[in-house]
């Protein structure tokens, strides 16, 4: 078999203006999931047993259940209940929330491996819960999460192309419009597959510039 990427060239513009929607979509996703991931992570070391299992059962179905389902819930299911949200909005949503429940569980751990002695020495100064957390511990195991939120990010990156199932016109929807029209599945995927291995080479590689600077010896 040969290979022939001519046909895809017109509409290379076409797949670099979806990237550019699925860098959008991914950054914001992964902007509002760690912030959430963070909140819910905090909350599941609390010292309120009730509160660390709501944050646990929140987690428990975050990881439980596919994306897909979580994005057709938000996109399909609410218009029931009266609420109606733009295709982007509820694709930003869906993965923010899929990606909380990943980090939620990553933080959680990134808290717990922090020595119990730094939990200690901020008690004899005084300091209050929150400035304990704000201040000594999450600054420590942000660090020690690095890898495994760097992680997190790249499947975010890559799993932002099922938001092509509703209808958003991010890299593998506009893959589909040039197969359609130019008939050359193989090469056109190929050329979407090669776009999605840049976006998350460069996040890998900037995020392992980040972990080195944070590195402590």
């Amino acid at each position: 078999m040969t290979l022939d990427f001519s046909a895809i060239v017109p509409y290379l513009h076409m797949l670099l203006t979806g990237a550019k929607v699925t860098i959008q979509a991914s950054f914001l996703s992964v902007l509002f999931g760690a912030l959430l991931g963070i909140f819910v992570g905090a909350l599941r070391v609390v010292p309120l047993a009730p509160v660390r299992s709501i944050a646990a059962t929140y987690i428990y179905i975050i990881r439980g259940t596919p994306l897909l389902i979580q994005l057709f819930l938000i996109y399909f299911g609410l218009p029931s209940l009266g609420l109606n949200l733009p295709a982007f909005t509820a694709g930003i949503i869906g993965l923010s929330i899929n990606s909380s429940g990943y980090v939620g569980e990553i933080v959680r751990g990134g808290i717990e491996a922090v020595p119990k002695g730094q939990w200690e020495a901020s008690k004899v100064l005084g300091l209050s819960y929150l400035k304990t957390m704000r201040f000594i511990i999450l600054p420590q195991a942000i660090r020690n999460m690095l890898p495994a939120i760097g992680n997190e990010f790249v499947t975010l990156i890559k799993e932002s192309s099922l938001l092509s199932t509703l209808a958003i016109t991010e890299l593998t929807m506009v893959g589909q419009q040039v197969r359609s029209v130019t008939y050359a599945s193989f090469e056109t995927f190929i050329v979407v597959g090669i776009i999605y291995l840049v976006l998350t080479s460069v996040t890998s590689f900037s995020l392992q510039y980040v972990e080195k600077k944070w590195k402590v010896s």
